[in-house]
């Protein structure tokens, strides 16, 4: 019988000027009426949760979108998900979850594919404020945030996925996800975690 082996791994923790990189809390994916959307009551409450935090410590906050402008913007990717085809700019699902505490100074990004680094000035904003670490979460677990999470690190950054802030249509994707995040990409930690390290 084989074993696995697991690769020995340390926890990165949380730097001096983290940011929260809130991924694709949008109406199309926090409502199941929509083909992309799924129960996300909890996730929702966790990152208002967390956005407060972040306004409170005065700590940069991105939220994400994914709008498609014309047919030729990720048109592949489009392809393989019909649904996605769903997010123009004139639909109400790639509006922010009115629930979330959006403020003023907050970066409000467009994205195109799963990741919020690829085709955006993400990491040049970041740098600007001398982000050193992000709290990554969003929807969905297995697709953009997983890929804004191992881009983050890809990019030098350390990265935490608080595992109450995200989700998935798939629970068992979900669940593997966070696991493959947490042996290679980022630490996966509780949100109450990420809320004690804020609060230091």
């Amino acid at each position: 019988m084989s074993r696995r082996k697991a690769l020995e791994r340390v926890d990165a923790g949380i730097g001096a000027t983290p940011a929260l990189v809130v991924v694709d809390v949008v109406k199309g994916f926090t409502d199941p009426a929509c083909p992309l959307g799924s129960e996300a009551e909890e996730v929702v409450a966790a990152n208002v949760a967390l956005m407060d935090a972040f306004h409170e410590a005065g700590l940069p906050v991105v939220l994400t979108t994914v709008i498609y402008h014309s047919d030729d913007q990720a048109s592949v990717f489009r392809a393989r998900v019909p649904a996605l085809n769903l997010l123009t700019p004139d639909s109400k699902w790639v509006q922010f979850d009115p629930r979330l505490p959006i403020q003023v100074t907050d970066l409000q990004l467009e994205k195109r594919h799963a990741s919020s680094f690829h085709g955006t000035d993400l990491d040049d904003w970041l740098k600007s404020r001398n982000v050193d670490s992000l709290v990554v979460t969003g929807l969905t677990t297995s697709g953009c945030v997983r890929a804004t999470a191992v881009d983050g690190l890809q990019n030098n950054y350390k990265v935490l996925v608080p595992r109450e802030a995200c989700g998935d249509r798939d629970p068992e994707a979900h669940e593997a996800n966070l696991y493959d995040m947490n042996a290679k990409y980022a630490d996966v930690v509780s949100l109450e975690t990420v809320m004690n390290l804020l609060s230091r």
